[in-house]
């Protein structure tokens, strides 16, 4: 809506991504000034092709890793290299014509996946394998026979393994550069329908959208996405390429367009650094470099992310242990002090002690310091305020129980039971009134 604000997590999103490009434009100064690094053209043109390159990879490796198919960028990057064999032996060693042999092998692989996934019982994860082993075995094999060759053009061949970023030129990058910007217009063109398929593809089918035809379309973006980094990244490291930006990005957001834009940024990130710091050393390779630089994303997104991180779920595991047994002590003692009689009858600190020994101290610390509770010498005193969060929280537990037992006969919403709420919070009133009605006297106090 034109006006609305952004969310805490919105900004947080859009902050991560103007933080990474203003980094990755502050490390080229940084490199020239800390490491005394040379931008020559070879430097320029692999850093501007892998932060291209690892664009292209974060917008469609998003796709691949919400629909849990981050094994076919592996498949389909093996199963390019036949193709670029075959392509040599038609062809020679012109690039473009080595790309759209890697292309043709890596659609066909494809295509001999769908069908595998329609004719037969063979599982996803089963006809992947399948692929990857296959067309990855003839590749070495035909690799090998034209190493038999003697014939000096195909000497090098072998590097689109594990790619060659020093063989990158101007024309190379410029190719890649005008078949990435047609993949763009491509996913925008379709994103209403990507992003339908991806969620729910049945829904999609359901209102009448060609499902297989989107599928097919994304698969051979991804498809030319993975070729386009054959050189770069070589067939065994793309699917690094292709799945960690958007690992990385799906960490700190929920919503696709967010998680898209913050993966191309991470990728572009990852392809840009990581040839700059492989132009340090001869003897650190550009590929495996890349690769390390985005694992590194990976890994500072899965510890440090709100909400997915794991420090930040350790800090919330840690807060909801203390606050129940703050919770627990306080009904503890609320029941001790009603059986005998009063609300604010003292406990003897031998029984609440008794009662929760693991916790118990974690729970007075934090009921004393919130004033609902007082120590009097060997016991503890609910006060004002800790009894009337008590009779709250009673009245609150007593208000699910009741839910629990005529939901159906009051013909009450169906919600999920979690006794940590306030059930007012997730019934409507009128509702809760019904509730109400049923409590006893005593339990409207």
């Amino acid at each position: 809506m034109p006006g609305a604000r952004l969310s805490a997590a919105d900004k947080r999103v859009w902050l991560i991504i103007a933080g990474i490009v203003l980094l990755g434009a502050l490390f080229i100064p940084l490199s020239l000034v800390l490491f005394d690094l040379r931008f020559t053209y070879t430097v320029r043109v692999v850093a501007l092709g892998g932060a291209i390159l690892g664009l292209l990879s974060g917008v469609l490796g998003s796709f691949a890793v919400l629909r849990q198919e981050s094994l076919l960028g592996d498949a389909l990057s093996h199963a390019a290299l036949p193709g670029v064999a075959v392509a040599f032996l038609l062809a020679g060693r012109e690039l473009s014509s080595l790309l759209v042999g890697a292309g043709i092998a890596s659609w066909l692989g494809l295509r001999f996946l769908s069908a595998l996934l329609h004719t037969t019982r063979i599982k996803q994860d089963t006809a992947m394998g399948i692929v990857l082993a296959a067309w990855f075995a003839a590749g070495i094999a035909l690799l090998a026979y034209i190493q038999s060759i003697p014939d000096a053009s195909q000497a090098g061949l072998d590097h689109f393994i594990f790619g060659q970023a020093a063989a990158i030129i101007e024309r190379d990058v410029t190719l890649v550069s005008a078949v990435g910007l047609l993949v763009l217009l491509l996913v925008a063109l379709f994103w209403k329908e990507f992003k339908l398929v991806t969620f729910d593809s049945e829904f999609a089918g359901a209102n009448g959208f060609r499902i297989g035809f989107i599928n097919a379309v994304l698969s051979t973006l991804i498809v030319v996405t993975i070729v386009l980094g054959l050189q770069l990244a070589g067939v065994i490291l793309m699917v690094g390429m292709l799945i960690a930006p958007g690992i990385a990005a799906r960490q700190w957001t929920h919503k696709l367009d967010q998680m898209v834009i913050l993966a191309a940024v991470f990728g572009a990130f990852a392809g840009g650094v990581g040839a700059v710091i492989s132009a340090l050393d001869s003897d650190i390779p550009t590929g495996p470099m890349i690769i390390v630089v985005s694992f590194v994303l990976v890994l500072l997104s899965i510890t440090l992310a709100p909400g997915r991180g794991l420090v930040w779920s350790r800090l919330r595991q840690r807060a909801n242990r203390r606050r129940f047994a703050a919770i627990n002590t306080l009904r503890d003692l609320y029941r001790y002090a009603l059986a005998h009689g009063a609300e604010d009858y003292p406990v003897p600190d031998d029984f609440i002690r008794g009662v929760r020994a693991r916790s118990v101290e974690s729970g007075l610390r934090q009921l004393r310091g919130a004033g609902q509770v007082m120590a009097l010498g060997e016991g503890w005193r609910l006060t004002e305020e800790g009894i009337a969060w008590a009779r709250e929280d009673r009245r609150n537990q007593r208000l699910w129980d009741l839910y629990r037992l005529y939901n159906d006969e009051l013909g009450l919403p169906v919600i999920q039971e979690d006794r940590r709420l306030d059930i007012g919070a997730v019934l409507p009133a009128a509702a809760v009134e019904q509730l109400e009605n049923r409590l006893e006297p005593s339990e409207t106090a």
